[in-house]
């Protein structure tokens, strides 16, 4: 499993990774401070390519031609015509009549009244005046000068009290109960009857012969030989050859020293948008590395690795 490497320690202790290992791989390239780098494998570019390869050559034989027949109708007289005698039925012709049932008639039909509802306003009770106590005397009071007080028995006031009113519904004829005449109209219904237009008969037809279809087997094109020229078979295939072959090279990444949690976590929403889910936590996870390597794969990226290049293939600003 690829880990992000976390340098927190001091200068010196990065100095001696620089000077053992990394070193002895070969340096990386010049850098400004805050860069990193780390040995990345690009994978081998390879291309498939179709050739066409001949399985067989051409060749001629001499093939026999089977004669060819074909099936022909012939006619064969099964009976002889004769003559016979037919009943020809009668020919009848239908029609339809319409047949009175009951005569039409008159007779009286009694329209019942018309009413119409409708709302009275009538007085339940007529207006009155009376003494009512009156409320929030205003003036002065015994030893002070306001200018209100509450109501009491020393205030009366003369209030004329309104008529009382409600609605009534009542009812009256609008048009009175009459009788009128209606007519009633007759009924009938169809009747379907039939009338004889030709009698029946007897009548002399001849009968035809009658013949039978039967396949007869006829020669067409005798059997003879001839020269076929069997063209050559190919054979197209698909091969692969190398046009890059894999190879370690110093790449700039992303890691723990020159990266925030922030920063990570617009990687991880970038990858996120690009359809590779992953948690957008600021944490480099397994489920991020899988996600990271998917993207890288599918854009023919170094793969193993947080590099600049996946960086901005993603969109994020490396800074």
């Amino acid at each position: 499993m690829i880990r992000f490497a976390r340098i927190a320690g001091a200068a010196g202790a990065g100095l001696a990774l620089m000077s053992g290992a990394s070193l002895a791989q070969g340096a990386p390239p010049e850098a400004r401070p805050g860069q990193c780098f780390a040995r990345v494998t690009i994978p081998e570019v390879a291309e498939t390519y179709t050739e066409e390869r001949i399985i067989a050559p051409a060749r001629t034989e001499v093939r026999d031609v089977p004669a060819r027949y074909e099936m022909v109708d012939m006619q064969v007289l099964v009976k002889e015509p004769t003559t016979a005698q037919v009943v020809v039925h009668g020919v009848y012709r239908t029609f339809t009549e319409t047949v009175e049932v009951t005569p039409a008639r008159v007779e009286p039909v009694v329209v019942p009244a018309a009413w119409q509802t409708y709302a009275e306003r009538v007085m339940v009770r007529p207006a009155y005046v009376t003494w009512k106590p009156g409320t929030n005397l205003y003036g002065r009071t015994a030893g002070a000068t306001a200018v209100s007080a509450g109501g009491g028995g020393d205030l009366l006031c003369r209030v004329e009290v309104p008529a009382q009113y409600a609605q009534v519904q009542r009812r009256r004829v609008v048009t009175p109960e009459s009788v009128v005449a209606r007519t009633i109209p007759a009924v009938t219904r169809k009747v379907t009857r039939q009338e004889l237009v030709t009698p029946a008969r007897v009548e002399e037809r001849a009968v035809p012969a009658v013949y039978q279809t039967v396949k007869d087997r006829r020669l067409v094109t005798p059997a003879t030989t001839e020269t076929v020229t069997i063209p050559e078979v190919r054979r197209t295939e698909r091969l692969r050859r190398i046009v890059s072959p894999a190879r370690t090279e110093w790449r700039e990444v992303l890691c723990g020293t020159n990266a925030s949690r922030a920063k990570l976590a617009e990687v991880q929403r970038a990858l996120n948008a690009r359809g590779f889910q992953t948690a957008a936590d600021g944490v480099f996870g397994p489920g991020t590395l899988r996600s990271m390597e998917a993207f890288q794969r599918a854009n023919n990226l170094a793969v193993g690795y947080l590099t600049m290049e996946t960086v901005t293939a993603l969109g994020v600003q490396p800074n």
